[in-house]
């Protein structure tokens, strides 16, 4: 694999093309964080602050509960919780004691719960007031022996902590959407950490080479595997994000937009932000209100989001009168960026925005648009500094091709993971050797920047989220009336695509159709994963051998041609 160099890209002016990457462990960020700016507001939870002194006090006593939980090195902390102050403070303390975080979206079904429970190992889960009953329903077919509840509403200020007990309809919808009956015996987070003595700072740090997340990930096969990424890892793509940005330490104030526990929201929000020194405005979910009116209270200057955040965002402000010009910049990823999006933005905050990309695998970022006005909208970019890009063959990875004919996209640089958690087959066709990672991406190189040609993988991305086909038609098959089905994306707008289910129906089929069918899918699938429209056909199209042909059945969806 090393018998060909790796391809040259021309950086931006001022973006090194190396990164030194310190031996130590991700958490040493927080400590000189603390050190350097104690009074610096971190954290802003719709208008509750803390400051990077409080942050570290807080994070030292959660990280003496979980050593009081029995969590030891290695051990995995499964964190199913939204953005919200406590899981910023979960996330220190885990990797603090040499843990293993293993993040969860908190609103996945209790067989998706127990799934990547089960799979990591996870001993003890600390998980938002309205998942524990999902989490308890899967948790005797997990090794998890400590369930820990985390109130939502507990890092509200406290006026608005007052506000929910009012009797009135606002306070018992709010009551509602934050927080949810948990029985008795299940601790409660806060009460926890609040009652807890700091760590001794005399504990043992993890190390650099430790394992710090399980990042679950769909992968080609659609089957969730975990990424595994080491405190290098994670280390190095929040010093190669400081690089590509430029920023000053201790002036960035960052929108905490994308959910915590996918990639690009952790490695953007919970790892670069502290690596600079940055204010976190943290948002529980994506709420274009509630964006308008931090903006009013504390401007943000960086904004990492997807597409259609950066629109609904435009059209709020444009409503509100609010005014965006403090973002300088933004980074937009998981999906392409219209052009048209990106007009609007611009227009909008007079700021840049550029795409970025990566996988779960390169921590995640990998390439990226320069944040300079040569910046190449609808392009992947260029390599990230200390990483190296090469465009190879799709059947032979260790044949170089001509960059711009196009090839599946390799990536090699300190920020690629280890492997996938406990599966060394699937690790041993993703990772080449010399450590490169297959990304199943065909790209070409034009004009000098890297442009996406296709997915190799069959995957949809909607909003943001990757749905894989094989989950949904696995599910759906066990719908009475469904013969069988087909699941592709088609464009979608700004969502970026939409999931459709094309089916051919039972001879005795009765009461199919698309309001049946998201009803079925809901009992297992996230909403996501929703298919968003029905086409019926008479035949699935298939190979020689009986494998459906997705692509056919999209090419026949797309031309209308269903009955």
């Amino acid at each position: 694999m090393d018998s060909a160099p790796p391809l040259s890209f021309d950086l931006p002016r001022g973006v090194p093309r190396d990164v030194d990457v310190p031996d130590e462990p991700l958490t040493a960020a927080l400590d000189r964080a603390a050190a350097t700016w104690p009074d610096r507001v971190a954290l802003d939870f719709l208008g509750a602050t803390t400051t990077y002194r409080a942050l570290a006090d807080r994070v030292a006593r959660a990280a003496q509960v979980l050593l009081d939980l029995g969590v030891r090195p290695g051990d995995r902390v499964a964190l199913a919780l939204p953005n919200c102050p406590a899981h910023v403070v979960a996330f220190q303390a885990a990797l603090r004691v040499g843990a293993v975080v293993v993040e969860h979206n908190p609103t996945y079904t209790a067989d998706e719960l127990a799934h990547q429970l089960a799979d990591s190992g996870a001993v003890v889960a600390l998980v938002w007031q309205k998942a524990v009953p999902a989490v308890l329903a899967g948790r005797d077919r997990t090794d998890v022996r400590t369930v820990v509840a985390v109130d939502l509403a507990a890092d509200l200020p406290w006026r608005k902590r007052l506000a929910l007990r009012l009797p009135v309809a606002k306070a018992r919808r709010t009551r509602a959407a934050m927080q949810g009956p948990v029985p008795a015996d299940i601790p409660s987070w806060h009460r926890l950490v609040a009652g807890a003595r700091p760590l001794d700072p005399a504990t043992p740090q993890p190390q650099a080479h430790d394992v710090a997340l399980l990042q679950y990930t769909g992968g080609t096969t659609g089957t969730p595997k975990a990424a595994v990424l080491s405190h290098r890892n994670l280390v190095a793509n929040a010093i190669q994000g400081h690089a590509w940005t430029g920023v000053a330490p201790g002036t960035e104030v960052v929108y905490g937009v994308l959910p915590f526990f996918h990639a690009f929201g952790l490695t953007l929000c919970l790892t670069y932000a502290v690596r600079v020194g940055a204010t976190l405005v943290v948002f529980p979910s994506f709420d274009p209100a509630l964006v308008v009116a931090a903006q009013r209270r504390r401007p943000g200057t960086f904004l990492p989001a997807v597409p259609p955040m950066l629109d609904r965002l435009v059209t709020a402000a444009e409503s509100a009168g609010a005014d965006l010009t403090s973002f300088t910049h933004a980074i937009s990823g998981a999906m392409a960026l219209p052009a048209e999006t990106a007009r609007r933005w611009e227009a909008a905050t007079g700021g840049l925005v550029v795409e970025g990309y990566g996988m779960t695998e390169t921590s995640p970022v990998a390439l990226g648009n320069p944040l300079t006005p040569e910046r190449r909208p609808g392009t992947l970019g260029l390599p990230f500094p200390s990483t190296e890009v090469r465009v190879v063959d799709q059947e032979d990875p260790t044949r170089d091709v001509d960059p711009a004919t196009g090839g599946e996209l390799l990536i090699r640089g300190p920020q690629v993971f280890q492997g996938y958690w406990q599966r060394p087959d699937e690790t041993a066709a993703q990772l080449l050797p010399g450590g490169w990672l297959r990304t199943g991406d065909v790209v070409q190189v034009v004009d000098g920047s890297v442009v996406l040609v296709d997915r190799m993988k069959e995957m949809i991305v909607t909003g943001g989220f990757k749905v894989y086909p094989s989950q949904v038609e696995d599910h759906l098959r066990g719908m009475p009336g469904i013969a069988d089905v087909a699941v592709v994306g088609v464009p979608g707008g700004a969502m970026g695509e939409s999931v459709v289910a094309a089916v051919v129906l039972a001879d005795d089929a009765s009461g199919v159709d698309l309001a049946a069918v998201r009803a079925w899918c809901e009992q297992r699938l996230a909403r996501y994963a929703l298919p968003r429209r029905l086409v019926v056909l008479t035949e699935l199209p298939r190979s020689q051998v009986g494998k459906v042909l997705r692509r056919v059945v999209r090419e026949q969806v797309l031309a209308g041609g269903a009955a």
